[in-house]
């Protein structure tokens, strides 16, 4: 997708997004307010439910612009292209769907259509998406939609601008398109004619929106062992420019449960044309993960959320592993959104395919506000140096009860909530009660069964004890 600035993103104070079913308000941190500045402290980089969108694969959610942000992606019956809109995140999940393309009934684009990207370029609105022939359905090409009208999801105003074509007449799809440096470029994948694979990945740059203007370069191939499982694929390529490279994500293998994300990168001042400027990561970034339920995550783009500052992950992924059928014709590819992290290195931490519920929070101690609360089997820890991301992010989930208290579920081990047995915090398959107190620095986690106890950071690990100002308080993230 388009290269994503922070600062062309921050428009005045963040807004806060409240998410349907959840007992809290899901706020979003001011882009320039600190931790504990505000007076309830409470901070959610993506306030969005899971799965986002139902039934919508290949999804894409634009930066925000002039207040909105608008979804497209592929519907199940691969015969149109739809475009719905929001001024928050979590509310394109409940945004009314405009149809601004149709297959023709026969001839060229009349077969499946595939992996729509909303782009705005130059003042206009253009559709990337690709398109079989209605007597073969599998001879996709890419395309080009435009519009000059300010709201894509008015169908009036666009056409067709054509097919972006390559150096080979061959299976093309998931163009997409971003600037860097003050040039366009377009990556694609591609079944190039000598190689004995079904897509590779290609870069170009271009010298109008639906056009390259240079030889295309083959960025990477398949050839590990989790590109080539069932298919050798790379695809759906997406592109985020922070810390001074370029990080390019692509997903590899069958659309099932072996379907997986890779990345590439690059260095910002590098070369972009020339493949030497570019190393894969070795192993995926992003797979299927049992434990959390999510099947064959990829396809995936990215965004800011409200705040400005909050780079989020937009994918998709299947409830269960099991496919009757070929799985591209299985319709329960969802759209899944959650916030993408980043190494101390500057590289990005995608963590595990985030199951069902609500929006995801890490716990810092404010008396420790660099270390967070994690899990180790069953001890809970307050550490600096937390090596696995999913081991260190909490959902609070509200009591059956009504009562306003909460649980607070892993999401890694969804079946685990952090728990008082015997007067130890623990994390267990039974699911402890609090009460969430709101204050002017963090919140505190009052024990529902014991209103003078509450959830302590002491040396490293959660206790219980009396209200104890820092020691007792805690930041969301």
């Amino acid at each position: 997708m388009a290269t994503l600035d922070r600062r062309a993103l921050i428009k005045g104070a963040a807004a806060a997004g409240i998410v349907a079913g959840l007992s809290t308000s899901a706020l979003t941190r001011s882009a320039t307010a600190g931790d504990g500045d505000r007076p309830d402290a409470e901070i959610y980089g993506v306030p969005s439910v899971n799965p986002l969108i139902e039934q919508r694969a290949d999804p894409f959610i634009t930066p925000r612009t002039d207040g909105m942000y608008y979804f497209t992606g592929s519907v199940p019956e691969y015969d149109r292209l739809v475009v719905r809109g929001a001024p928050t995140i979590a509310g394109l999940g409940g945004a009314p769907e405009t149809v601004v393309w149709r297959r023709p009934a026969s001839g060229r684009m009349g077969g499946h259509v595939w992996a729509p990207e909303l782009h705005r370029v130059g003042g206009r609105w253009y559709i990337y998406f690709a398109a079989g022939d209605s007597d073969d359905v599998f001879r996709i090409r890419m395309y080009v939609l435009e519009s000059p009208l300010p709201d894509p999801r008015d169908p009036a105003g666009w056409t067709l601008r054509g097919q972006i074509a390559t150096e080979w007449d061959s299976f093309s799809l998931d163009a997409t398109t971003f600037a860097h440096r003050g040039r366009r470029y377009l990556v694609w994948a591609q079944s190039e004619p000598e190689i004995a694979v079904n897509s590779s990945l290609y870069i170009a740059r271009m010298d109008t929106p639906w056009s390259i203007s240079t030889k295309p370069v083959r960025l990477t191939t398949p050839t590990r062992s989790w590109e080539i499982q069932g298919f050798r694929v790379n695809e759906g390529a997406a592109i985020i420019v922070r810390n001074g490279r370029v990080f390019l994500t692509f997903s590899a293998s069958a659309t099932d449960a072996r379907y997986c994300m890779g990345l590439l990168t690059a260095d910002a001042g590098a070369d972009l044309l020339d493949r030497a400027s570019w190393v894969k990561t070795p192993d995926p970034v992003f797979v299927t993960n049992e434990r959390t339920g999510q099947y064959g995550p990829g396809h995936n783009t990215f965004t800011v959320a409200e705040d400005g500052v909050t780079d989020v992950l937009v994918y998709h992924a299947r409830d269960y592993r099991d496919i009757t059928g070929d799985p591209l014709y299985d319709p329960n590819r969802h759209t899944r959104v959650q916030k993408l992290y980043w190494h101390r290195d500057g590289t990005p931490l995608f963590g595990v395919p985030v199951g069902k519920g609500g929006p995801i929070v890490r716990l810092s101690p404010v008396d420790s506000r660099a270390a967070l609360v994690h899990h180790d089997g069953s001890a809970l820890l307050v550490r600096r140096d937390v090596r696995e991301l999913a081991t260190s992010q909490f959902r609070f989930v509200a009591g059956a009860a009504g009562d306003g208290t909460e649980s607070i579920q892993s999401v890694d081990l969804p079946d685990r909530y952090i728990s008082v047995v015997d007067g130890t915090v623990q994390l267990t398959a039974t699911a402890t009660a609090f009460h969430r107190l709101r204050g002017p620095r963090g919140i505190a986690l009052r024990l529902a069964a014991d209103p003078g106890r509450y959830l302590t950071h002491d040396r490293g690990r959660l206790t219980l004890g009396p209200a104890a100002g820092d020691r007792t308080r805690f930041l969301l993230s």
